[in-house]
């Protein structure tokens, strides 16, 4: 994890109401991060892991200026912000074989490859891509799994800042992001997944991915694009752009 956050007087302490599925939830922002998933160069770039599974990684592109949106509005208001990475020590200690073996792709994880170490950390491939990147007071985690409370230190970091609530985006759908919604409900946080910041490699796996979230009443959370999340969080602004448009 990098770094201590300086908490400012900018973050918001009221509360707004978001429209999403299966219905709408009622967020106090004082106590709300933006969790952001995974958005490294290793997934989403040529050439790094994804693509090495075989996957079409352009599929995942669909997500970034939706992240980048909500990203502006959660660091104007000073929201906290957490930006995740999966990835492994040099030495693999912290890989299972089980993890390094399963499947056929083209590089396994350590392998050498264009951006470096295949998912090591402090390799170039590792890090966050360019249009997302952490700033020097945003909170990273580094992860050894899919789901982001494992082996991490989120969990004690969200009960330092006395978060109860999560926007929730990042990549990929049905993967990391459900494992990490599936793993901070069990906890107890309240989680509102953004339906166009989450991508998947297969569009198919990425509508299911948060069907099972909103399904049943919500029984992983909540599902809310980036628009409905964006004219929560600054409703002043929303209502006089609107107020604006229609002279």
């Amino acid at each position: 994890m990098r770094g201590a956050r300086v908490m400012t007087n900018s973050r918001q302490s009221s509360s707004g109401t978001i429209v999403a599925e299966p219905e709408p939830i009622e967020i106090d922002w004082a106590a709300t991060a933006l969790l952001i998933i995974d958005m490294q160069r290793d997934f989403m770039e040529p050439g790094g892991f994804g693509e090495t599974l075989g996957n079409d990684v352009s599929q995942l592109a669909r997500a970034v200026q939706p992240i980048a949106s909500v990203l502006g509005a959660a660091r104007d208001q000073g929201m906290l912000v957490v930006h995740t990475r999966e990835g492994h020590l040099p030495d693999l200690s912290d890989a299972p074989p089980a993890k390094i073996e399963r499947g056929a792709p083209s590089l396994r994880i350590g392998d050498p490859g264009p951006m470096g170490r295949i998912l090591i950390r402090g390799e170039a491939g590792h890090d966050i891509i360019p249009a997302l990147y952490p700033l020097d007071n945003e909170i990273i985690i580094d992860k050894p799994g899919k789901g982001a409370f494992y082996a991490t230190e989120l969990g004690d970091v969200l009960q330092k800042y006395g978060i109860e609530n999560l926007l929730v985006c990042g990549v990929t759908t049905e993967v990391c992001v459900n494992t990490t919604v599936r793993e901070a409900n069990d906890r107890g946080y309240r989680c509102v997944v953004l339906s166009d910041g989450c991508a998947s490699y297969f569009p198919e796996f990425h509508e299911m991915g948060l069907k099972m979230i909103k399904a049943q009443g919500g029984i992983f959370g909540w599902v809310a694009d980036s628009a409905a999340v964006l004219k929560a969080m600054t409703p002043e602004t929303s209502s006089k752009s609107a107020a604006g448009g229609s002279r």
